[in-house]
């Protein structure tokens, strides 16, 4: 149980599930990805999993172009929707450890650059609503452990 907290992956048949959802996410754009994280896509039901890879998407450099997902000329459009995105993330139930060290290297690698060049420009506070996020996500993990804990302690009685 506390893999799942921990979003340890699991090997076993669920590789060739996850290599699929990989690709789809890979190829989404960001309205479709808040689609996925809200849960609106009929056909893919949200997972840790798949919200670890659509922060990994933003994150990490693209394998083909090695260009970012955001970059510094980017439209403001776009940058707002990708940080509004996080920001759901954050906030959503299948929140895990490696779910929230992702969210924290997406801020620390953007929050330069981008984050507070956008709230400059827009008269924005993102900066602020990521940390902000960032710090109740990782409540409701500590919240999920210890409620684990209560369980275990359940169940031995």
């Amino acid at each position: 149980m506390f893999s799942n907290i921990l979003g340890k992956e699991k090997k076993s048949k669920n590789d060739s599930k996850l290599s699929e959802l990989k690709e789809k996410i890979s190829k989404m754009n960001l309205t479709e990805m808040r689609s996925y994280v809200n849960n609106k896509l009929n056909n893919l039901q949200v997972t840790q999993e798949g919200l670890v890879e659509i922060i990994k998407v933003l994150t990490l450099e693209n394998e083909t172009t090695g260009k970012r997902y955001l970059n510094i000329d980017d439209m403001d459009s776009k940058i707002k929707k990708a940080l509004d995105l996080v920001i759901v993330i954050a906030s959503s139930k299948k929140v895990t450890v490696a779910l929230v060290e992702w969210i924290q290297q997406f801020i620390t690698l953007y929050d330069d650059n981008i984050i507070k060049n956008f709230d400059t420009q827009n008269k924005q506070i993102y900066s602020s609503k990521l940390k902000k996020a960032l710090k109740q996500a990782v409540l409701n993990v500590n919240s999920k452990a210890i409620l684990d804990q209560k369980m275990k302690t359940l169940d031995f009685s």
